[in-house]
């Protein structure tokens, strides 16, 4: 007898067999059970995540002559033909291949005959997004009006190019990726069945490589064991087939690329080259990845929203603290240029290198976010400069050794006083941007002055700048600036433009002239 490839020989031939599309075959089968069936259905989801293998149990359910629950009873002569191909009343069209006007009217010339035996005749067109412009418009008819003895069962992994004219005449079912446990347990179901002797870890990392995939599996599976014919399938064995899984690769590769570590990412590239995958669509795929940290970063996401399992999920949570928000976008733009300009490349591994390269030294480029890395470059070593963290500098008014005299001794300085204004305006902008979180350029809405009474203060002409500086975190760190400035012991009191008369007793604060960039501290307009 020929041999069965596993995933169809343990292809689900009731209901009760399908496994992780609890929703679909619920309502599906009440339909039957209440006789309440429709005349046209819409499965759409990912690859081998069980649309044929419904469609076809749900052609025999509707033509049963005893069913069950709802389920084909695989025992009438109705069931036997339909399983055995044999059937007239259910008829598969593969659209693919398929796809012209002329295949269609054959359909529309077909239905207008009523079974001679069973119930109803059952269209399943697969791949239904393949259909060309000229056979969707000959389907919609028949589609919209059909016999009461027809039924049309349209399946496809990309419901997106479906016109919606014949969405709006289906009923939609969307097929979830299959839990990674879900699919396990099915695994180990069907190797205790064949008599595969399996370690857990094994069908575990088969679960997570297939991706949600049921046929997946059970092709990873079936190549395995005829790779190890005769042996146990332990976990090392599947690793030698199947490699590492995308998101455990792209995961590697992010974090070589946020630690700058080119000997790692290069070693990844040179992993996706020999393992004879296409680098274009390796490309895609990591910008794809990226995309959904970033969506995890910034909203609340399910498995579904994103199209990957609980199991995914979960990981690239873990992954998507990793990684600043900004990088995320900045590599989504980098990485999508890429993968055009490969394209039409034929140094495609060269381009994905240097790409690699360049999203590790941002500050190399000359466009817009070259220059925020740079400016976040020099905000970084000023702090460092500040903070004394360099082995023989210290800042003036926090440590001066040869004034000292004396190791790590603190000098006194003295207090600041009103004729220290000027030269206090004078290095506002280099005071403003050494303190973290503060804009590097300050403009006229933010300024320092001096009013008798109050001593030195922070004008601010928006309520919240005011809000801002008067984080005592931020506002500490600019006295801390100012003082080292001024070799002067400095402090400040924020005051808001809204106050009443705020101008009364200020000093020479509009003599400041500094560039308006429409950016306020932490606020973009």
């Amino acid at each position: 007898m020929a041999y069965t490839a596993l995933y169809r020989k343990w292809r689900p031939k009731s209901f009760d067999e399908v496994v992780g599309q609890e929703a679909v075959v619920r309502t599906l089968t009440n339909q039957v059970v209440n006789n309440r069936i429709g005349h046209a259905y819409l499965f759409c989801g990912t690859r081998g995540t069980g649309k044929t293998t419904i469609a076809k149990i749900f052609a025999r359910a509707v033509n049963c002559e005893h069913p069950v629950n709802g389920s084909p009873c695989n025992e009438c002569e109705a069931c036997k033909a339909i399983m055995a191909g044999n059937s007239m009343n259910v008829v598969e069209i593969d659209a693919a291949s398929n796809n012209g006007v002329d295949n269609i009217r054959e359909i529309r010339d077909e239905v207008k005959y009523s079974p001679t035996e069973g119930k109803y005749r059952v269209y399943i067109i697969d791949e239904v997004h393949m259909l060309s412009a000229g056979a969707y418009n000959a389907l919609l008819k028949t589609l919209e009006e059909p016999p009461e003895y027809v039924i049309f069962i349209l399946a496809t992994t990309e419901v997106h190019k479906i016109p919606v004219t014949v969405l709006s005449r289906c009923q939609r079912y969307d097929f979830k990726r299959i839990s990674a446990s879900g699919i396990e347990a099915q695994l180990k179901k069907i190797t205790e069945a064949e008599g595969i002797e399996t370690e857990p870890a094994a069908l575990t990392y088969i679960s997570r490589a297939a991706d949600g995939a049921m046929r997946d599996a059970l092709s990873i599976l079936e190549e395995c064991v005829s790779y190890h014919y005769g042996s146990r399938l332990t976990y090392e064995n599947v690793l030698d087939i199947v490699g590492a899984t995308e998101t455990d690769v792209f995961a590697r590769l992010l974090d070589s690329i946020v630690n700058l570590d080119v000997t790692a990412a290069m070693k990844i590239v040179e992993e996706l080259v020999f393992s004879g995958r296409d680098i274009t669509q390796s490309v895609g795929d990591f910008v794809w990845f990226l995309r959904n940290l970033l969506l995890i970063q910034t909203s609340s996401v399910s498995a579904e929203d994103l199209g990957v399992t609980v199991e995914t999920l979960r990981e690239l949570e873990d992954y998507a603290v990793r990684v600043s928000r900004d990088n995320l976008m900045n590599y989504i733009e980098m990485f999508s240029a890429l993968e055009n300009s490969l394209r039409t490349s034929t140094e495609k591994r060269t381009l994905l290198e240097v790409s690699i390269i360049r999203a590790m030294r941002p500050e190399s480029e000359t466009d817009y976010n070259g220059m925020k890395a740079r400016i976040a470059a020099l905000e970084k070593a000023v702090e460092t400069i500040a903070s004394g963290q360099i082995e023989g500098f210290h800042p003036a008014a926090v440590t001066n050794e040869e004034a000292a005299g004396q190791p790590g001794e603190v000098v006194r300085v003295s207090p600041a006083t009103h004729s220290d204004i000027t030269q206090l305006q004078k290095h506002w902008r280099s005071i403003m941007s050494s303190v973290r979180g503060c804009f590097t350029e300050t403009d006229n809405r933010i300024v320092p002055s001096y009013r008798e009474g109050l001593g030195f203060l922070i004008v601010c002409r928006r309520p919240y700048n005011t809000k801002i500086i008067e984080d005592p975190e931020r506002l500490s760190a600019i006295e801390k600036a100012a003082s080292s400035a001024l070799n002067k012991e400095i402090h400040f009191t924020v005051k808001s433009d809204a106050d009443e008369n705020p101008n009364k007793d200020f000093v020479a604060d509009s003599n400041i002239s500094t560039p308006k960039l429409g950016v306020d501290i932490g606020m973009e307009e």
